[in-house]
C-alpha cells in the first residue's frame, strides 16, 4: 500500500506485444551464499552485489569464502548466468548483471541467480531487458524502500514482465552483448601489456619478492620511523625501494604535483556538480566509471578536489588503494572526494602515472605507509617521500599508447550494450514488433 508503488511514472501498457512474468519463463531462482569472505585466496572466488559493473559481473575486488565441494557445487556459476542484486542503496538495487567469466566461482547472499528457459528467452536477452529502462521502471516500482536501502525479493523479482522478442531479435542481442564482452576482455589484455612494459623496464617484472615469516629491526629504525608495527618493517618494501633507488627514482615531490584540496562547494549553493567517489573507479583499468549529481549546499565534506583532464587520482584509504584513475577530458571540472591523492606531471604521461600508481611500484610503498585505527589510510604528509622513477620518453610513449587502446576499447563495451538497452527500448516502443 506504499505510495511510490503506485507512481505513473512506473505504468507500462503489458497489453501490447507478448510479456510474460520473469517466473514464468525461469528454469532457476536462487539466493546467493552467506559465509564470511578473505582476501588471502583462501578458498573459491566469490562475486558480490559491488562485482556488478555495466551489465557485466567483473573481477576487478575479488574475496574468497572456503567451500566443501559438495557445497561449492550447488553454488557454482556459470557461463551466461544472470545475477541480480536485491539489496542495495535505492540508487543500485536490482542491479543486474551476466556472467561471462572462466572461473570456478560462486555467488553471495545479495545476489539472485536466475537461469531463463532458454527456449523462451536468452540469459543475454534477459539481463539486457533488466538493463533498459523498461526494466528499472518496474524494479523501482516493486523496491521496498527502508531508511539506507531497498530490497527486491525473488518473488518479487518473479513478478516483474519481460516482453518475449522473436528468437531472432534475441540473438542479435546476445550477438551485442558478446561482443561488448570481447572488446572489455581486449581493454583489460591491452592494460596489462601496459603494467608488463613498465615492470620489463624497471627490472621487476619476474621478480618475486614474497613475505618473510621473521625478521629483525634495530631500534634506532623503529625510532627514526616514528612507528613500531611489523607490517611497516617487511623487508620486502625495502627490496622493492633499492630496485626504484638502483634505477634512479626520485621522490614524488620532485616529479609530480600533489594537487591539495581546496574547493568550497558550499560558496555556490545552487550549482549542480558532478562528483566522484571510490565506488566510481574502475579498479581494472584505472578509469572513472561513474558519478553522482550533488548540488553546492548538499555536497558532502569531502568534495573538495576539482578534476582537471590528465590528474590522476589515487585512493588514499586502504582495502582500496588501487582504486586509481586517469581524468578524461569528459570528467574535467567534476569534483572528487579528499579520499583521492590527485596527481600531475610535467615529466611523467599521465597515462604512465597511471599504470605506475596501479602497480607494486606505487601500490606497496602506499600500503608501508598506512597509519590509523578505525580509517587507516596514507597519511597526506607520507606520500611525497613516495618513489617515482622516470621512465625514458619512448617507453613512456609506448605505455601511454596501450593505455589509451585499452580505454578505448572499454569505451567500445560501454557503447555496444548501450546499442542493445535502445534496441530492446525501440522494439517494445514499436509493440514488440521486430
Amino acid at each position: 500500500m506504499d505510495a511510490e508503488f503506485y507512481q505513473p511514472e512506473y505504468f507500462i501498457d503489458f497489453s501490447v506485444g507478448n510479456w510474460e512474468r520473469i517466473g514464468d519463463i525461469l528454469e532457476q531462482c536462487q539466493y546467493g551464499i552467506s559465509l564470511a569472505m578473505n582476501e588471502e585466496g583462501i578458498g573459491y572466488p566469490i562475486f558480490k552485489m559491488n562485482d556488478i559493473n555495466h551489465g557485466f559481473l567483473l573481477d576487478d575486488e575479488i574475496k574468497y569464502v572456503p567451500l566443501q565441494e559438495q557445497i561449492f557445487q550447488g553454488f557454482k556459476l556459470k557461463r551466461n548466468d544472470v545475477l541480480f542484486n536485491r539489496v542495495n542503496s535505492e540508487e543500485f538495487v536490482g542491479r543486474t548483471g551476466i556472467y561471462k567469466l572462466a572461473m570456478d566461482s560462486v555467488f553471495a547472499s545479495y545476489l539472485i541467480r536466475i537461469r531463463p528457459n532458454k527456449n523462451i528467452v536468452t540469459p543475454d536477452y534477459l539481463n539486457i531487458f533488466l538493463n533498459s529502462s523498461f526494466g528499472i521502471r518496474q524494479i523501482r516500482k516493486f523496491a521496498r524502500r527502508a531508511v539506507n536501502q531497498a530490497n527486491v525479493n525473488a518473488e518479487e523479482l518473479k513478478e516483474i514482465r519481460i516482453l518475449i522478442a522473436p528468437k531472432s531479435f534475441q540473438n542479435e542481442i546476445s550477438i551485442l552483448s558478446d561482443d561488448a564482452w570481447a572488446s572489455f576482455e581486449e581493454s583489460k589484455r591491452l592494460y596489462a601489456q601496459a603494467e608488463d612494459l613498465l615492470l620489463e623496464e624497471l627490472g621487476l617484472k619476474d621478480v618475486k619478492f614474497g613475505e618473510d615469516l621473521a625478521y629483525s629491526v634495530k631500534f634506532s629504525d623503529i625510532k627514526t620511523a616514528g612507528r613500531m608495527d611489523a607490517d611497516y618493517f617487511q623487508p620486502k618494501y625495502e627490496k622493492l625501494l633499492e630496485f626504484l633507488k638502483k634505477y634512479g627514482a626520485k621522490e614524488l615531490s620532485e616529479t609530480v604535483e600533489n594537487v591539495s584540496a581546496k574547493f568550497d562547494s558550499a560558496k555556490k549553493p545552487q550549482d549542480i556538480f558532478k562528483y566522484v567517489e571510490l565506488s566510481n573507479i574502475n579498479a581494472s583499468l584505472g578509469i572513472i566509471d561513474g558519478y553522482s549529481e550533488v548540488s553546492g549546499k548538499e555536497a558532502p565534506s569531502r568534495a573538495k578536489r576539482v578534476l582537471k583532464a590528465g590528474d590522476v587520482i589515487v585512493s588514499s584509504i586502504e582495502g582500496s588503494l588501487e582504486k586509481s584513475a586517469l581524468v578524461d577530458r569528459e570528467r574535467e571540472g567534476f569534483l572528487a572526494s579528499t579520499g583521492f591523492f590527485q596527481f600531475r606531471s610535467k615529466e611523467i604521461l599521465s597515462e604512465v602515472l597511471l599504470v605506475m600508481a596501479k602497480s607494486i611500484v606505487f601500490q606497496w610503498q602506499l600500503r608501508q605507509k598506512t597509519a590509523g585505527t578505525i580509517l587507516t589510510a596514507v597519511p597526506k604528509e607520507s606520500i611525497n617521500g613516495v618513489l617515482i622513477p622516470t621512465i625514458p620518453k619512448l617507453i613512456q610513449q609506448k605505455i601511454a599508447d596501450l593505455v589509451r587502446q585499452s580505454h578505448e576499447a572499454r569505451k567500445k563495451s560501454k557503447e555496444l550494450l548501450e546499442s542493445a538497452k535502445r534496441k530492446v527500448e525501440e522494439l517494445i516502443e514499436r509493440g514488440g514488433t521486430a
